[in-house]
């Protein structure tokens, strides 16, 4: 994988669901890091709450990415120093937690209820039968199909 930054005020970072180290979010973090160092994130933020939901999983911090970033690591550079950091995970633990992941529904947490459901409603998505990650790629659609 090349290291060279995505412009993501032209496009949008990888999927939220494609997974790289059996991590969801991880590839759409590197994505955010990178055009965020080059200057080019747009309107996408890196180390986000959403991040962090990986880096808290993992026992590291969007600070120690960041720096693999900077110094021009590689996803599976990114990738070899995440299974060797933090707090060590089986393979089956990390599929159990990425499955998980992905199912997250805003829709079900009552104090984000209302907040997923403004999030839906203009991109076409039922709130109710959505996923964070549903929204974030129908965003993705929505904002660079203008």
């Amino acid at each position: 994988m090349s290291t060279t930054p995505k412009d993501l005020t032209r496009e949008a970072p990888r999927s939220p669901r494609l997974r790289i180290g059996g991590y969801p979010i991880l590839a759409r973090c590197l994505d955010k890091g990178r055009a965020s160092i080059a200057g080019k994130v747009g309107e996408y933020h890196f180390d986000c709450p959403l991040d962090n939901f990986l880096f808290s999983f993992k026992g590291v911090t969007g600070a120690e990415i960041h720096t693999l970033l900077t110094e021009g690591k590689t996803d599976e550079e990114i990738i070899a120093w995440l299974n060797s950091h933090g707090t060590p995970k089986t393979e089956e633990e990390v599929t159990s937690w990425s499955d998980g992941f992905e199912a997250v529904s805003p829709y079900h947490d009552p104090e984000k209820k209302e907040w997923f459901i403004s999030q839906c409603e203009p991109l076409g998505l039922h709130a109710d039968k959505a996923t964070l990650f549903d929204m974030l790629e129908a965003d993705d659609l929505h904002t660079f199909a203008k």
